[in-house]
Order: structure tokens, then sequence, then C-alpha cells
């Protein structure tokens, strides 16, 4: 992707506290990211506006219902990531035992 230089103006105290966070080089991915998350924000506040103008507002137990899916699926996820990260570790402590053998 093209990228181009732009001069924005940023309070120095929030600039500064980005810029110690992601270290030399890493602002302007920093800035980017930032602003690619705000305009998905934007599309998707848009699209509930759509959804809401044709199907009616969202209730609060529809939202709780979507609410509950979320944390199931991050309850999934996180147990995924446990179990392959304890395979990595189980891999890791093997790999000594394996060289031996080879050296042998």
């Amino acid at each position: 992707m093209a990228t181009k230089k732009y001069t924005v103006t940023l309070p120095e105290e929030l600039a500064e506290a980005i810029r110690a966070e992601v270290g030399p080089g890493g602002f302007s991915r920093y800035v980017t990211h930032a602003i690619e998350r705000q305009r998905e924000r934007e599309r998707l506040h848009e699209a509930v506006q759509w959804w809401e103008s044709e199907y009616g507002e969202i209730t609060e137990a529809e939202l709780a219902e979507v609410e509950a899916e979320h944390r199931d699926l991050e309850r999934q996820h996180a147990e995924r990531m446990r179990s392959r990260d304890a395979g990595e570790q189980r891999e890791q402590r093997e790999k000594p035992h394996e060289q031996k053998r080879d050296a042998a």
C-alpha cells in the first residue's frame, strides 16, 4: 500500500506516551492501526443503524444473548490456546531427549 506523509496535531502527553510504548519507528504504525479501528467502529455503527431501521431496535435480551455467545467463544479460544501452548511446551521438553538419542 502506498503511503503519504501528513501532519497532524496531537496532545503532547498522549503522543509521547504512545512513542514510549511503541518505540522508534512504531508511531506511524500505531496511529494507522488506531485510525483503521475507528473506521471499523464507524462502519459497524452504520450497519447497526441500518439493521435497527429495518428490523427494529436491538433488545436487551438479544444483546445479552450475543454477549453470552461472545463470552463462550472467548472461553473456547482461551482453552484452545492453553492446549496449544501446553503441546508446544511438551515438544520443547522432549526435544533434548531426541537430540541425545540422535547423538548415540
